[in-house]
């Protein structure tokens, strides 16, 4: 086998993985940071108000802070999702996380099908015996036929 130049992946011995992952800003641990402090701001606020006697202030901070709770856990949920296809001798491996779900396909890399879903910057299509995944949800568009021509390259070389 020889060993071609990957752009996406990582070759570790004979086995080929592409990690695809959402881009966050924010790790859900510094999120609950953001959050804590957000609390004590607000709050404090609307405590300092209470006590002068403006008392819908209060009520008001806690339904804000509900909100802005909800809308945290809705992120967080979602800022590990990613796409992890591996080339691990004669099967391709994805697994596709989303919300904490894994979903996990495997196929034959000898009847596997590699392929843009219906435009040149739709997501790839991977296929094989009545099975399709697809994939490249976190890689812009107009890097995926670059991601779908390296992996039926490595699935080729192998």
């Amino acid at each position: 086998m020889s060993n071609p130049v990957f752009r996406f992946a990582t070759v570790r011995g004979q086995n080929i993985h592409w990690f695809l992952q959402r881009n966050c800003s924010v790790s859900p641990a510094q999120l609950v940071w953001l959050y804590v402090s957000l609390c004590v701001v607000s709050l404090g606020i609307g405590s300092f108000f209470w006590w002068q006697g403006a008392t819908l202030v209060l009520p008001f901070a806690w339904l804000e802070l509900a909100g802005v709770g909800v809308a945290f856990v809705v992120y967080a949920r979602h800022a590990a999702d990613g796409e992890t296809i591996s080339l691990q001798g004669r099967q391709l491996v994805v697994e596709l996380e989303s919300a904490g779900r894994l979903e996990r396909a495997e196929f034959d890399r000898d009847w596997v099908r590699v392929e843009p879903s219906a435009a040149d910057r739709s997501l790839i299509v991977v296929s094989g015996r009545g099975r399709s995944v697809n994939v490249g949800r976190y890689l812009r568009p107009e890097l995926r036929p670059a991601l779908a021509r390296e992996i039926r390259m490595a699935l080729r070389d192998a």
